[in-house]
């Protein structure tokens, strides 16, 4: 196994990068919206598209993550083949996203990693691969919408050479 460790450059989370992997969930003028509710309530509609697969149900549950100290090793990555998987941020912290393309066991060169706002929330599409939860700075509380049901939902890889994640300022 080698030692190699690449850099892995870390972007702003945007509607147009993301979307290769799933979609990006926030109130902005990007996404359709109205008023309710006499005008007392602006309604962001119709944010992400949310895939339980077959004989699946959606589910919703809350994940407390520990912080990740940086920089930070990426080893490993996951995907879930049958459903998408969605976190939405309750603690108004930003955190990182890792991710890979769908398809075959992603290597260091295939990652992504952005930077997400603590207002934005993310949908994972099915099969796409992706790090587990990255907190930054607190323990940060998501509430995430994924697939319960029958079959095998979690395929899990390891990386070699691994990535480094460090971002300015951290």
């Amino acid at each position: 196994m080698s030692n190699t460790v690449i850099a892995l450059s870390v972007e702003p989370l945007t509607h147009a990068a993301f979307q290769p992997f799933g979609e990006v969930i926030e109130a902005s003028e990007a996404v359709p919206h109205y008023l309710i509710n006499a005008g007392n309530t602006e309604r962001y509609h119709d944010l992400t598209r949310l895939d339980p697969g077959p004989d699946g149900k959606l589910i919703a549950s809350i994940f407390r993550g520990q912080p990740r100290a940086l920089p930070f090793t990426v080893a490993m990555m996951e995907r879930h083949p049958l459903g998408s998987q969605t976190f939405m941020p309750l603690s108004g912290r930003p955190y990182l996203v890792v991710v890979a393309a769908p398809g075959p066991a992603p290597t260091t060169t295939g990652l992504h990693a952005f930077l997400a706002q603590g207002h934005q929330g993310i949908t994972y599409a099915k099969g796409v691969w992706h790090h587990p939860l990255l907190a930054l700075t607190a323990v940060s509380d998501f509430l995430v919408l994924d697939r319960s049901g029958p079959g095998p939902n979690c395929d899990e890889v390891l990386l070699n050479p691994t990535a480094l994640i460090t971002l300015p300022g951290a």
